[in-house]
């Protein structure tokens, strides 16, 4: 999940401003970069009291306290039953020193990895979002061995924070290592503020210390001869290709492929809506999905439908605007009938759905708001007078609280990684310090064709939930239509499965997702 970025991935939003569409937080998560409403508790409020921020250092000194030394790698031996068989795994947390460019410690990198014994077992590397979420979401929420329901509608904040064997976990054919980036989980910076905001909270300082994590750790553990591959979610997703192409080209480490789950991989794709259709063709098919979902209608083949509409005549009505008035009533009639959503309102926008708006609007008679990651997820708004949102989103509401418990208590009890420090599932401060200048802006398309062009063996499977606002799938359908066929087409392909960013808090979707995966890295 990319739990703060909201906007980065997300369609153009009309109702709220731009700017502050580029604040919200954004998957999970997960989670998680990503238009929605500005949240009660957003990257631009002052981060949570609590001892981190009163242990944090001043950031106009050049004399830093050092923290407690984090503990020494610490292993515990767990089994898990799965296909039938029982899997006998270890799991170790421990941590990688980051340097600076004279060779002096800036920031140690939190991990957790699951190893099973065997000759010839790859490795994924996996990262989440934000800026400032840590690994967790993709650890209990979609691929590693442990599972926590959490992330779907009526889940509470105070669920317990109740572990089960994941049945769609990828352990079965890939060695995994969770990365915490710097500033999230228990990662942490060791040199001053302004010193943390250059080394590490910039896209380019980010891509390169993340890549010489990954190298260290193979370094580190005799596995650079392994098959070696990375997932990322969200922002998590726009770091994919770049690590991919920085470890290819800089640190000369050839990744097998990358799997991208609803990447913030497009970020200037949902702009210009007053004269490209694109931005209402990003978001008018995961609008549609919601709706078919709440009507049992959901098929591949229902959403091949939509998709033919809103690559042929949507988009073409759209452009001819005001020229052609017969048309235009027929698209707005049609989209209607698409999205269930209230005649006067679809009319009213032209047939062209501000993500905004329509989260308010969606489920409004029941007194409730839509999430941007799944409008079939809500919650009660308690200003439901505001022009705009100012309750929190309401998957981030209730994912934040157990996941944290959940992997608090799994690295301190069940791992018996003693550490005392606060755990960041989502870091607010982190977040605000990020520099969403310059190469952020530019999204991560290149880096992909690049990577891509340069190796004719990888392969890049890109994957969406349907019901997906934050980073609509058709932002990577679109991206990926307009590249160049390099070999074999199959090579970079899109994938959806019902759902919403994190479509993998429902079982189904997470081993659909762990058997595609599987068929991708058989193909090495």
């Amino acid at each position: 999940m990319n739990p703060f970025d909201s906007s980065a991935c997300s369609s153009k939003t009309v109702s709220v401003t731009v700017t502050n569409r580029r604040r919200l937080a954004l998957g999970l998560v997960a989670a998680l970069a990503l238009a929605a409403p500005a949240f009660a508790q957003h990257p631009d409020g002052p981060p949570p009291a609590d001892k981190a921020a009163a242990d944090k250092p001043d950031a106009k000194s050049s004399d830093l306290k050092p923290a407690p030394p984090l503990p020494a790698d610490a292993h515990v031996e767990q089994s898990i039953e799965l296909n039938g068989k029982t899997l006998h795994y270890t799991v170790t947390v421990g941590t990688i020193p980051v340097y600076d460019k004279d060779g002096k410690a800036s920031g140690q990198v939190v991990f957790t990895s699951y190893t099973v014994p065997g000759a010839n077992r790859p490795v994924t590397f996996a990262f989440n979002g934000g800026p400032g979420a840590s690994s967790v979401y993709l650890n209990f929420g979609a691929i590693g061995p442990k599972h926590l329901n959490a992330g779907n509608d009526g889940d509470s904040p105070s669920d317990p924070a109740t572990l089960s064997d994941n049945q769609g976990t990828w352990l079965g054919f890939t060695d995994l290592v969770f990365i915490d980036p710097i500033g999230t989980g228990f990662s942490r910076s060791l040199v001053n503020e302004a010193e943390t905001k250059k080394q590490f909270y910039s896209t380019e300082a980010d891509i390169e210390y993340l890549s010489r994590v990954i190298y260290d750790w193979l370094v580190k553990n005799g596995r650079m001869d392994s098959r070696k591959y990375l997932v990322g979610e969200s922002y998590g997703g726009f770091r994919g290709p770049r690590v991919l192409y920085y470890l290819q080209s800089q640190l000369g480490v050839g990744l097998n492929g990358a799997v991208l789950v609803s990447p913030y991989l497009n970020p200037t794709i949902d702009e210009n809506g007053d004269l490209s259709p694109i931005p209402w063709m990003v978001t008018l098919p995961s609008i549609t999905a919601a709706n078919l979902e709440r009507q049992h209608k959901l098929t591949p083949e229902a959403m091949q439908q939509v998709i033919s509409y809103d690559l042929g005549d949507y988009a073409t009505t759209l452009i001819k605007g005001y020229t052609d008035p017969t048309a235009t009533q027929a698209m707005i009639q049609k989209v209607t009938e698409m999205t269930g959503l209230d005649p006067e309102f679809v009319k009213y926008s032209g047939g062209r759905l501000d993500t905004g708006a329509y989260l308010r609007e969606v489920h409004r008679e029941e007194g409730k708001l839509a999430s941007v990651y799944d409008s079939n997820v809500t919650s009660y708004d308690p200003f439901p007078y505001d022009f705009d949102q100012r309750a929190n989103d309401p998957i981030l509401a209730a994912m934040i609280a157990p996941t944290t418990t959940a992997m608090v208590n799994f690295v301190t009890q069940t791992v018996g990684w003693k550490v005392d420090a606060r755990y960041n599932a989502l870091s607010y401060d982190v977040n605000r310090q990020w520099d969403r200048g310059g190469e952020m802006r530019k999204g991560s398309v290149e880096q992909l064709r690049d990577a891509v062009a340069a190796d004719p063996k990888v392969r890049i499977l890109i994957v969406h939930g349907w019901n997906d606002l934050s980073c609509p799938f058709m932002g990577s359908v679109l991206s990926v239509n307009q590249m160049p066929v390099m070999g074999d087409p199959t090579r970079v392909a899109v994938k959806e499965y019902p759902g919403g960013h994190m479509f993998y808090t429902r079982e189904s979707g997470r081993i659909a997702l762990s058997k595609d995966v599987e068929a991708m890295f058989e193909k090495h």
